[in-house]
């Protein structure tokens, strides 16, 4: 996923802890409060993916991530600041110590944990192809075909190591790929199934559907940390603090259908 992350009836509001706010500027350091218990930290997302995280209509940060981060911060004790990025600028912010943790449906790939740590999945996501409704393409059937995906993505991965016949265009932003495909600049879409599903339930989405079944790829969603940081440690123990004490759950049933989730 990504985005991937990187799926579902969806709510359209986050509701934001008082732990936490979503107006640092995104280049501000990444810094520890002076009180030693409790800690300051910069959480990284990108806002076009919803129902993940997103822009509202007032443009503040909302979506599944946004709450489950405002979460494992209150768990964690922890005073956090959510910032928005662009996807490409996320792991080398992280890494240039901008941010301090990445929450932005990024997928645990061999290639990213050889830049960063992940903790715990807090996601399990699937691909779906999606194109015209009445059009038989499947997604064995797609060479020849332009296919429209985020770039930088396991969408975008999998399409070059297993369709190499078919045309791929790849966007910056997710929004960017629906707008090629309603124009007709893309004949279909390859996505995390939860972004492509709440997309087709909108005026946009409304003449296109998903071909064939979603496809397992066994793709783990996680919070990205720089390599060795004990924050994994502690994101992994809030994490799962908040599975047992029901609030992961809340949060899941609150963006998705949990039965098309796998919960």
């Amino acid at each position: 996923m990504k985005p991937v992350l990187k799926f579902a009836t969806f709510a359209l509001a986050a509701a934001a802890l008082s732990a936490c706010s979503n107006d640092k500027p995104a280049d501000m350091p990444a810094q520890q409060a002076a009180d030693s218990s409790q800690k300051s930290l910069i959480i990284a997302t990108e806002s076009s993916f919803k129902p993940f995280s997103y822009l509202d209509n007032q443009g503040n940060l909302v979506g599944f991530e946004i709450d489950l981060a405002n979460a494992l911060c209150e768990q964690m004790n922890a005073k956090c600041d959510i910032v928005s990025q662009d996807w490409d600028s996320l792991i080398p912010s992280l890494n240039a110590q901008k941010s301090d943790a990445i929450m932005a449906g990024m997928s645990i790939t061999e290639e990213r944990l050889n830049a960063v740590d992940f903790s715990e999945p807090y996601f399990d996501n699937t691909l779906v192809l999606i194109g015209k409704k009445g059009d038989s393409t499947t997604i064995d059937n797609i060479a020849g075909k332009t296919v429209a995906t985020q770039q930088a993505t396991v969408s975008a991965d999998y399409l070059a190591k297993n369709y190499p016949d078919a045309i791929v265009k790849t966007y910056d932003k997710q929004d960017n790929a629906y707008l090629d495909l309603v124009s007709g600049r893309a004949d279909l879409m390859l996505s995390d199934v939860v972004p492509a599903s709440d997309w087709l339930k909108t005026d946009a989405g409304a003449g296109f559907e998903v071909k064939g079944t979603p496809i397992d790829i066994n793709d783990k969603v996680g919070i990205a940390i720089r390599k060795g940081d004990s924050l994994k440690a502690d994101f992994d123990a809030a994490l799962a603090s908040l599975k047992t004490n029901g609030k992961y759950d809340e949060i899941l049933a609150k963006y998705f259908d949990t039965q098309a989730v796998g919960k």
